[in-house]
């Protein structure tokens, strides 16, 4: 399999031939279109104005003053009439003109050799030293007729031009080539560091370190790699801590359902001993329950199953409703509760949000002090419904607001039975409420306790 680099070489190089290719065919064209006219016309033009100045001048010597001619860029071969012809400057490559040309001219036409060429590559059209491309004018001097043919002599005029023109293609097909492969380099190697640092993640090594410093989409790209993997790290670690809490959480019941049923198994144990064991059996079968139906209430919001079925009803009312089935526990701990309840509308699921409720209050419940307070309230602005949850409970340390909705983390981060619990209510409330495109905040209160504040949209 061909690396990237090998990948992009080969195909920038491609590209390079098949650009130079193309501007070889379109400068091919444009020199047939327009510049073999304009050359044909040009030296129509210069062998008309040498074979006036013949005409006009019969004193000179026609032999030396078409040497001169020569002598400063042209090639030349002069015919008379009676066919005998005779050359001037640099010899042609093939000497091929047709006796019909000879006499076209000699008749007094011109003969456009240049143009009428065959339609060949241009270096062929316009460098072909032959004496078929060349212009041929009628040239009278001293009564006598002559058929003049011409051409530059691109060697003389031009041979330092086509080694410079050598050089300088050869040189910039070398160090466009050079020039790839560095930049080529350049522009993979992040993406090798960037493969490397994913064969790491995928071994579970997630403290990866890229040395790549660029203000581009590969930059950015490494930018967003580096952040991916401190979330992965994170995650990782949240996936360990949350193995190690359910194993945690389901073995405890386990252990003390065992336990207190090897101990219903005796015979010597009094009924009340009895009733009081299969007490505690229940209760943790409970709570295993209740930690499965949270467990599984959790997995169905991840995966977003539709569960969210909105409608709109009173909040309001929904919470005064929850306030009475907690009435009598509330009584119990001595707690003095008072809210605010204005009738709200809310377009929402009413079982989800009450499962938020109902974790709130009961957090609320469970973490307070005897004697202490909770105040509910429900209002509204212009854009937000406030649900807010305040308690006079034991608080949370700035560690603890920051992890306070990870999933089986306790804020004392103890797994005693002082406090029962999973760990999971609060970052089930987060989810739903993100379900219903809202959020929810917590902070610390001034003098003690804890307050809970849910933001839905009001729609």
């Amino acid at each position: 399999m061909k690396s990237l680099y090998v990948k992009f070489v080969v195909i920038t190089i491609g590209i390079m031939l098949l650009s130079g290719i193309l501007a070889f065919i379109i400068s091919n064209c444009y020199y047939q279109q327009k510049l073999k006219p304009y050359n044909d016309e040009k030296n129509t033009k210069i062998g008309l104005s040498i074979a006036d100045f013949a005409d006009k001048h019969p004193s000179i010597n026609l032999q030396e003053y078409l040497e001169s001619i020569s002598s400063v860029g042209y090639q030349l071969y002069l015919v008379e009439d009676t066919g005998k012809g005779r050359y001037f400057g640099a010899p042609f490559r093939v000497k091929n003109i047709t006796s019909s040309a000879v006499d076209q001219v000699l008749n007094g036409n011109v003969y456009h050799g240049i143009l009428d060429l065959p339609r060949k590559t241009f270096v062929t059209g316009f460098f072909a030293n032959e004496l078929s491309n060349t212009i041929g004018v009628p040239l009278t001097h001293n009564g006598k007729q002559y058929a003049l043919f011409l051409r530059p002599d691109i060697k003389l005029l031009f041979n330092e031009m086509h080694i410079l023109f050598g050089w300088l293609l050869a040189l910039t097909i070398l160090l466009s080539i050079v020039l790839v492969l560095i930049s080529t380099k350049y522009l993979v190697k992040p993406i090798s560091q960037l493969t490397k640092a994913t064969k790491s993640l995928a071994v579970g090594k997630f403290d990866v370190e890229l040395d790549i410093v660029r203000h581009d989409e590969l930059g950015d790209l490494a930018k967003s790699f580096l952040h991916m993997s401190k979330k992965l790290e994170k995650l990782d670690d949240m996936r360990k801590e949350f193995i190690s809490n359910i194993s945690h959480d389901i073995q405890s019941p386990l252990s003390n359902i065992k336990g207190y049923t090897n101990l219903l198994e005796s015979e010597d144990i009094s009924h009340s001993e009895k009733i009081q064991y299969i007490s505690v059996i229940n209760g943790e079968i409970n709570r295993l329950s209740t930690l499965t139906k949270q467990l599984l209430l959790l997995a169905s919001l991840d995966r977003n199953e539709d569960l969210v079925k909105k409608r709109t009803f009173n909040v309001a009312e929904q919470m005064k409703e929850l306030i009475r089935n907690y009435q009598w526990t509330i009584s119990e701990k001595g707690i003095m509760l008072s809210y605010s309840l204005q009738d709200t509308i809310v377009n929402g699921d009413p079982s989800l949000l009450n499962t938020v409720w109902d974790n709130l209050l009961s957090n609320a419940i469970k973490y307070n002090k005897p004697d202490g307070s909770i105040d509910i309230s429900v209002e509204t602005d212009e854009s937000s419904i406030v649900v807010t949850f305040a308690d006079t409970g034991v608080g949370l340390s700035d560690e603890e607001l920051k992890r306070v909705f990870d999933r089986f983390y306790r804020a004392d981060n103890s797994r005693t039975q002082a406090v029962e619990g999973t760990g999971l209510g609060l970052s089930i409330v987060e989810t739903i409420i993100q379900l219903h495109d809202g959020r929810v905040e917590v902070e610390r209160n001034e003098q003690e306790g804890t307050t809970f504040k849910v933001y839905l949209p009001n729609e």
